[in-house]
């Protein structure tokens, strides 16, 4: 077995991660710009769902969610600071979980939970390793 060095070779598995980062931004992201955009598109139903679990300031509470997912998950999905609207939905995705998602005696709630948790390891190896080359972090610099 042989190792290919060859500047083609090299640069035809770059070519290829940087596709598999923007397909793995698109993957993270797109759960965020649509849960976002449903909530600002709905901000008295989604108020009236916080108001219900115990949130305070529900409609507040409800616009600022909605903001964050929404151009959190847009930021994530063109590559547009990237690390820290990774950071920024991961920490609020383990707040959601925590708030939302702890009756694990109904496995429904288990299984967001779950499914929280692992999005949640998605956005953290996004923050850690960046957006990759197809992104606008990457143009800036």
């Amino acid at each position: 077995m042989s190792l290919n060095t060859s500047t083609a070779g090299a640069s035809s598995n770059a070519a290829g991660s940087a596709a598999v980062v923007l397909a793995a931004r698109l993957l993270l992201s797109i759960l965020f710009i649509f849960a976002g955009f449903g909530k600002l598109t709905d901000i008295s139903g989604t108020a009236g769902w916080f108001g219900s679990i115990g949130l305070p300031l529900p409609t507040v509470a409800a616009v600022v969610v909605g903001l964050l997912e929404f151009f959190g998950g847009l930021a994530i999905l063109v590559g547009f600071k990237t690390r820290i609207a990774a950071i920024a939905i991961a920490v609020f995705t383990i707040a959601a979980s925590l708030i939302a998602h702890t009756n694990f005696a109904d496995q429904i709630q288990l299984l967001f939970f779950l499914k929280n948790l692992s999005i949640t390891g998605g956005l953290l190896v996004l923050a850690a390793f960046g957006p990759g080359a197809l992104s606008i972090d990457a143009r800036r610099g």
